[in-house]
């Protein structure tokens, strides 16, 4: 029996189809972002035959953008370039608005991939790339690591976007094998990410203040739940302090050096957790 609303599966998704509806939700709303008509009928045929999604198309990054805050999409389909768009440009974009749907998953699609390509793609804080022409597997691949393994997300300065550690993870289906990987998801080396980034974002309060103010802010919510995972009270203090003073700050225009020397106690730590590391290591 099928649930409502829910399509009844082409015979080539048979095998997968308690994989996708259990992503279904997660599908509802996608915005196709492509100059070329052609190339957004098919991909929304194949999410409609998939999900039932609704689809929103845009053929351009201003109308894209303008889209996305009014429908609020779940999923983003973008072509990489096209007359008139520039899909890295379009995702770095997303990434640092103030949209509500600024870290929904993204989906790079181009029949051009290039080594240059796919790394811009990642470092423009895309989720995913899928190469033209692909298969049903290759898109249902994708689909499932953006909704059903969602990658940590990374609230930095000079990158916003998912972990690009696990790029395009919809081409590997084994399990992680090296130790750096496993490594990765400790809290330990949560908390050393954090502190790094959060030191990175000290830095950049005087050229870019609110995509500073937007990161140190998260670092701080992730130091304090990774230090008390690890039952580090003194860290997890000093990170509440440091939030605290961002706080009554958020009203207020940002002054590099009185930044410093309130989240000089807390940046204290950096120090500590990489002697930890490189002794662990």
């Amino acid at each position: 029996m099928i649930a409502a609303g829910v399509a009844e599966p082409p015979a080539v998704f048979n095998e997968d189809y308690k994989t996708i509806q259990r992503m279904v939700p997660m599908l509802q709303r996608v915005m196709i972002v492509d100059p070329q008509p052609n190339g957004a009928r098919l991909i929304a045929d194949l999410m409609r035959n998939t999900a039932r999604s609704q689809i929103w198309t845009a053929a351009s990054t201003p109308k894209a953008l303008g889209l996305a805050g009014n429908v609020d999409p779940q999923l983003v389909f973008v072509e990489m370039s096209g007359p008139g768009l520039d899909g890295c440009e379009f995702a770095r974009s997303l990434r640092r608005s103030h949209l509500a749907c600024r870290q929904t998953p993204i989906i790079m699609v181009t029949s051009t991939a290039t080594a240059a390509g796919i790394l811009a793609a990642r470092d423009a804080g895309v989720h995913e790339f899928l190469r033209k022409p692909f298969t049903t597997k290759d898109l249902l691949r994708r689909l499932e690591a953006v909704t059903l393994r969602p990658r940590d997300w990374i609230e930095a300065v000079a990158y916003i976007g998912p972990d690009r550690r696990r790029f395009n993870s919809g081409d590997y289906t084994g399990a992680l094998k090296r130790r750096s990987d496993i490594k990765a998801d400790t809290d330990a080396a949560r908390i050393l990410q954090a502190l790094k980034i959060l030191k990175a974002a000290v830095a950049a309060v005087a050229h870019d203040p609110a995509q500073a103010l937007r990161s140190m802010r998260a670092q701080v919510s992730e130091l304090q739940r990774a230090a008390l995972a690890v039952m580090d009270i003194r860290l997890a203090e000093a990170a509440g302090e440091f939030g605290r003073y961002l706080a009554a700050a958020a009203d207020k225009p940002l002054v590099a050096a009185d930044v410093a020397a309130q989240a000089a106690p807390l940046l204290a730590f950096t120090s500590a957790d990489e002697d930890r590391d490189t002794e662990a290591a």
